[in-house]
């Protein structure tokens, strides 16, 4: 789906973001190059996408595998480092790995397997990135893992990574979504509670967690003031 939007809106709409995103990050006393911008781009062609691109957002991210695979073709040319932001079905996983710079939705150790024996089959580049995703609002709705489960599956991640030496995986944080109907008030703590987790399995479990994959267009300044390293922006970038 293709909104109504003009190549200087995207330019003008991305410029107002990183604003937003600088002031945020200093209102929390961090650089502003402490938070990237993933501009998801799943309600947009192939060509909004690329404007996106050359103006700058080269870190994009898609909800569907089969956008990736679709997209990454149409923009090899461009240097863009593809993010998968939703769920990602085993059998889908050899064909999208080539395409990825991150996987902000690990939220099982069959996934997390099936990633790991897949990726043996990668030629050698950059290790790519994956996030556990918690489900920090106790939605039934929203996929995402219990505090308890990710504090598990992290371990597991760890140990196997470990394990194998040709492995081109790194486990470097956590994804959460806020409430969608939550006030000020209760998706900053929300936020909160998925940074002091981050806090509890580094020091228990050793391990670096330096990403935090959280806040989107209607609440990523919250977000960044309570910790994100990582805003996933859409409508804030194309919608009217």
């Amino acid at each position: 789906m293709s909104l109504p939007i003009t190549r200087q809106q995207v330019a003008d709409r991305l410029h107002v973001a990183l604003s937003r995103v600088s002031e945020a990050c200093k209102r929390s006393g961090r650089p502003a190059d402490a938070v990237t911008i993933v501009g998801v781009t799943k309600y947009v062609g192939s060509e909004e996408t690329r404007w996106l691109a050359e103006a700058g957002c080269l870190e994009l991210g898609e909800s569907r595998p089969q956008m990736i695979w679709d997209k990454g073709e149409q923009l090899r040319d461009l240097p863009v480092r593809w993010h998968l932001i939703g769920h990602l079905q085993r059998n889908k996983v050899s064909r999208t790995l080539p395409y990825l710079s991150c996987i902000h939705s690990v939220d099982s150790e069959r996934l997390f397997k099936q990633i790991v024996t897949d990726s043996l089959q990668l030629p050698s580049r950059q290790p790519i990135r994956l996030l556990i995703e918690v489900n920090i609002s106790n939605d039934t709705s929203k996929t995402g893992l219990s505090y308890e489960e990710a504090k598990k599956l992290l371990s597991s991640c760890q140990q196997q990574i470990a394990a194998s030496e040709l492995c081109k995986l790194q486990v470097t944080g956590l994804m959460g979504m806020g409430s969608l109907e939550g006030d000020e008030v209760q998706t900053r703590k929300e936020f909160e509670s998925l940074r002091l987790f981050r806090d509890v399995c580094e020091s228990e479990l050793g391990m670096s967690l330096p990403e935090l994959s959280m806040g989107m267009s209607n609440d990523f300044e919250w977000a960044i003031e309570e910790g994100a390293t990582m805003v996933r922006l859409g409508s804030t970038l194309f919608a009217e």
